[in-house]
């Protein structure tokens, strides 16, 4: 094996953890005393950790991934024994390096295991495919699953059309006394048409009435985008290709990773911005933002896993990636597909950020593209994060242009700036900034936020 990656640092170790019970007990694993057998060569970072037991856990990291094995009995990914050893090996000591160091055979097994599955996936890619008008029984059947599949959703969002007139025509007034019931009612329906996109979006209509304030106004603004969804479903034949990809994908259909990553290839060195994680009784999604300096372009991967359960890709936040992605087709390119990773190294700098008007701009643009659109991406150079009465903000050091930050506790922004500018990068929403990670102007490394 060659000489190790560039070391991580403590803090995108601790982002790769499922949750702050991982990032404790991992932190309470990262010093000698447990451990031994640790080396670290190539991609490769192994040990045996002291356990309740009387054989160690085998301990075995690919950083290339990054990629776990433990012996232990943890359903966490990764667990507390990988995120200890990860966490000794960013100390810079602990866990020895050297050029041309083998790694015990149990672990050897496993990096080689994954070796071979990687040249396996990647010689079915270039598989010659059948002869052009050869018979595909597979792919007639997905093809007549799709077909009744589109039937199935134009008679959701025909009868989501009736039940949204109905609610115009009889006022929005007593929609708070009316209850949830009749929301459920409907997105069951929208389930049962196999477009989980409308449901979801139906059941965050139902929840307006009860938000406070002036709720009539946001319902009414729920219920035009829906409208706009379901109409734009029926009528999907005549939009531009990359408008009819969007409706398709906010209505819940999907896209192999494969598909996706078979199209256009895009290869920069990749700043991880933010990575974090949300769930619901049914899943776990994971959004990590990537942004390509030399062009300005961001990434959004998204991972998924079974409730109670850390999706499987995690990468360390703040480390550059030298990689290839492929983005969903879309009239606001944002999703990708992490492809072919070619190294991990470290920046040299904060990235480049605009002003608040500039990043507003940017957003209405967005959203004239994709009116569904739930967060776009802002880098914020030299803004200043403010306490108000009733919210945050953060203004331009410059300028008197600010905007407002979602959330109430923001004071490790404020530790950050020490009333200095920062670099900020953050999720636009309708009602103001989610912040995401802080550059002070001296630090090319990002602090991660609280999302």
């Amino acid at each position: 094996m060659e000489e190790t990656e560039g070391r991580w640092t403590a803090d995108q170790v601790l982002a790769l953890a499922p949750d702050a019970a991982s990032q404790s007990a991992g932190a309470r694993l990262a010093a000698p005393a447990p451990w031994s057998g640790t080396g670290a060569a190539g991609a490769a970072v192994w040990g045996l950790c002291a356990g309740s037991g009387s054989r160690p856990y085998q301990t075995v990291v690919d950083l290339s991934g990054p990629a776990f094995a433990c012996s232990c009995p943890s359903r966490k990914f990764p667990c507390k024994h990988a995120l200890g050893l990860l966490l000794l090996w960013a100390a810079g000591d602990g866990v020895p390096v050297a050029a041309g160091a083998a790694a015990p055979e149990w672990a050897e097994q496993w990096m080689a295991a994954r070796r071979k599955k990687a040249e396996a996936a990647a010689a079915a890619g270039t598989e010659a495919g059948p002869e052009p008008g050869a018979a595909v029984p597979a792919q007639d059947a997905a093809r007549k699953r799709a077909e009744r599949r589109a039937v199935r959703v134009e008679g959701g969002a025909a009868e989501l059309e009736q039940r949204l007139t109905d609610l115009l025509r009889g006022g929005l007034a007593g929609s708070d006394r009316a209850g949830y019931q009749q929301w459920d009612e409907i997105a069951a329906r929208m389930v049962d048409a196999q477009a989980p996109g409308l449901a979801s979006r139906v059941r965050e209509l139902g929840a307006v009435a009860g938000s406070g304030g002036d709720w009539p106004s946001r319902m009414l603004e729920e219920a035009g985008l829906l409208h706009l969804l379901a109409r734009g479903f029926l009528g999907r034949q005549r939009l531009p290709a990359p408008l009819a990809e969007t409706v398709r994908t906010r209505i819940g259909f999907t896209v192999d990773s494969a598909e996706v990553l078979a199209g256009p290839l895009v290869r920069a060195k990749w700043l991880v911005l933010a990575q974090y994680d949300t769930a619901d009784e049914r899943l776990t999604t994971r959004r990590i933002w990537l942004y390509d300096g030399a062009s300005g372009r961001f990434a959004l991967l998204l991972s998924f896993g079974a409730a109670g359960r850390a999706p499987e890709l995690a990468l360390p936040v703040g480390a550059v990636l030298d990689a290839e992605v492929a983005f969903h087709p879309a009239a606001v390119p944002l999703r990708a597909v992490l492809g072919t990773r070619y190294g991990t190294g470290v920046p040299e700098q904060a990235p480049p950020g605009t002003t608040v008007g500039a990043a507003l701009d940017s957003y209405g643009t967005a959203l004239a593209d994709d009116p569904w659109l739930d967060a776009w991406p802002v880098l914020l150079a030299d803004v200043v994060p403010l306490p108000g009465q009733d919210r945050w903000q953060v203004a331009d050091a410059a300028t008197d242009a600010a905007v407002p930050l979602l959330g109430a506790d923001h004071w490790r922004l404020a530790a950050i700036s020490g009333g200095h500018p920062v670099t900020l990068f953050a999720e636009a929403g309708a009602t103001g900034l989610r912040p995401l990670a802080g550059w002070t102007r001296d630090s090319p490394r990002g602090v991660a936020l609280p999302a």
